[in-house]
């Protein structure tokens, strides 16, 4: 089924809106928090509820090796596997797949598993295939991801074959009975930070009449001029019904910059990956609560935010949890982090409705550094 995407509102070129899918419906501007195996690490699916994550990503590439596409379709698919039955997008497993510097040509890329050294063909078809089985609300069409430091004729190559790819693709999600009745499927733009290479990436996808469209091979190594500049340079051809999505972006300041362009989907680990290291993401900024001027401290992680999951326990017994390496450290942070990330998320909507979005920008600069 087609993704349809309803402006709610906007301020300047930040809008709100309405993602509606098979499954039902979503509000942007949305972050995706991350459930690379089916789940967000250390937390269950009625952490999810209680957050109010309307969307998770999985990862293709993960679950097509473990436990297998084929298993999740029989137990359920994976809203009946994870139990859970908010929205799930699948990305295609085309990034993690270029990180193992597979072999590719134009039929596909050949890689290792980093599972069981076992070898594995994924084509644009047979991505579409396997997202069908793990049933996800949105799969992503395969692309190539090239390094961040690579040269033009490589980004050249790249978005060449990204195109190619992105029709056999479509075409495969179009003739999939399954796929095509009750998922949607959107492209990845490509193109590094080339101007010329961005356009022409966007052009083609757009042809191919996507339900939706992906801003892929940014906030990879480059800086955030850099990453905008790419940004900045395809957006405006990526069509305004359709939903808009940033790849691996989790900074709010990235984000923020990014929602004032007319970005409404954003996925990263960062908010989870942080709270297993022990930082926090706090209205102040971030910091490390491993350090040593916390271990006496009574004051909840964020003081400013008594809402948050975390706001009963102390600076000073998380402190203890995490330099203990007791589990529950992660896992509390972790609720705290994505519930701030998802919260900064409404504060944008509310922002652009109240039409002071400029104002809140300001605000995330000052504080997240410009």
């Amino acid at each position: 089924m087609r993704a349809t995407f309803t402006e709610t509102s906007r301020d300047g070129q930040a809008r709100t809106g309405v993602v509606t899918t098979a499954r039902g419906e979503f509000t942007t501007p949305r972050f995706m928090p991350v459930g690379t195996r089916g789940a967000i690490r250390h937390l269950a699916s009625d952490d999810v509820d209680a957050l109010g994550a309307q969307v998770i990503l999985a990862n293709t590439y993960h679950l097509m090796l473990r436990p297998g596409a084929e298993v999740i379709a029989h137990l359920g698919g994976i809203h009946g596997f994870a139990a859970w039955d908010g929205h799930f997008l699948t990305d295609s497993g085309g990034y993690q797949i270029f990180s193992l510097g597979p072999d590719v040509d134009d039929d596909g890329a050949t890689f290792t598993s980093t599972y069981d050294g076992s070898t594995h063909l994924l084509t644009p078809e047979r991505a579409v295939a396997v997202q069908a089985l793990i049933g996800a609300d949105i799969q992503m069409v395969l692309d190539v991801c090239p390094s961040s430091v690579a040269d033009r004729g490589i980004v050249a190559e790249a978005v060449r074959r990204t195109s190619v790819w992105a029709a056999r693709g479509r075409r495969a999600f179009l003739d999939h009975p399954d796929a095509a009745a009750r998922q949607s499927q959107f492209g990845i733009v490509q193109g590094g930070t080339d101007d010329a290479l961005r356009r022409e990436s966007a052009d083609r996808l757009v042809e191919l009449d996507f339900d939706g469209y992906a801003v892929g091979g940014l906030s990879v190594g480059e800086d955030r001029t850099e990453m905008l500049h790419g940004l900045d340079s395809c957006m405006g051809m990526l069509p305004a019904d359709r939903p808009r999505y940033f790849m691996g972006l989790g900074d709010p300041v990235g984000i923020v910059e990014s929602v004032a362009r007319g970005v409404d989907m954003f996925d990263c680990v960062l908010p989870t990956r942080l709270a297993r290291h022990g930082t926090i993401l706090t209205d102040e900024g971030r910091f490390n609560l491993r350090r040593a001027e916390f271990a006496k401290s009574d004051e909840p992680l964020d003081p400013s935010w008594p809402e948050s999951p975390a706001a009963r326990w102390s600076k000073g017994y998380l402190r203890h949890l995490l330099q203990t390496r007791e589990p529950t450290a992660a896992r509390i942070i972790t609720l705290h982090n994505v519930a701030w990330l998802l919260r900064l998320m409404d504060r944008m909507g509310d922002a652009i409705r109240a039409g002071r979005f400029e104002s809140l920008r300001v605000g995330v600069h000052e504080v997240w550094g410009s």
